[in-house]
């Protein structure tokens, strides 16, 4: 299966009538958040495969237009934020937002992240038992603690995630929300799980 991993950064490689053609093998899209609305829209129109995302930090619950106001996510893509979803065998789940520094929305202290994860928790059990293995990939806005995060509040991963990782260990946890304007680390090894920062975009065959 090869994925299309997006965040943060509307790249001018993808916002492109060509990229139906040259990216035509693509299975599934998935957005780490931060992304307007319709550059998710054109990337799941163009493309014609389902787009799954989590909200950034950044994201805004209200759009004014001239005649209107747009409200919640992209039309045509599903958010999976404290959901675990399934796509052609592939185990998914996702977490939105930023650690909180400041009063805006989509943003957590780390306990309240861990509050969010621990209420995926049966729903990870029951995949262990039916499907074999707890999860595939973890989709998430904000890093691991430690991993690709930044020392400012805002920038710093959550410590729940390093656990969720050791203890479930997905194949894959796939984040934004730390951006690359240089030759950084975009991709660690934790165990077996390849922690990948989609930061622009990224192509991932699994």
């Amino acid at each position: 299966m090869k994925i299309l991993a997006v965040s943060d950064k509307v790249d001018d490689l993808i916002y492109t009538p060509s990229l139906a053609e040259r990216m035509k093998d693509i299975d599934l899209i998935l957005s780490c958040g931060d992304l307007p609305n319709n550059y998710l829209e054109f990337i799941v129109t163009m493309l014609n495969k389902p787009l799954f995302y989590v909200f950034g930090n950044h994201h805004k619950d209200k759009i004014y237009c001239e005649n209107r106001i747009i409200t919640g996510g992209a039309e045509g893509c599903v958010n999976i934020d404290n959901k675990v979803v399934e796509y052609n065998g592939i185990l998914i789940a996702g977490f939105e937002g930023s650690m909180r520094y400041n009063i805006g929305k989509h943003q957590y202290t780390d306990f309240q992240m861990c509050m969010k994860i621990n209420r995926l928790k049966p729903r990870l059990v029951f995949n262990r038992i039916f499907k074999k293995r707890y999860i595939d990939i973890i989709l998430t806005h904000s890093p691991p603690y430690g991993i690709h995060d930044q020392e400012d509040l805002c920038h710093t991963g959550f410590k729940c995630f390093n656990t969720l990782i050791k203890k479930y260990e997905p194949k894959y946890f796939i984040h934004g929300h730390i951006h690359l304007y240089s030759k950084k680390q975009w991709m660690t090894e934790v165990g077996s799980t390849k922690v990948i920062n989609a930061y622009g975009y990224r192509v991932l065959e699994i």
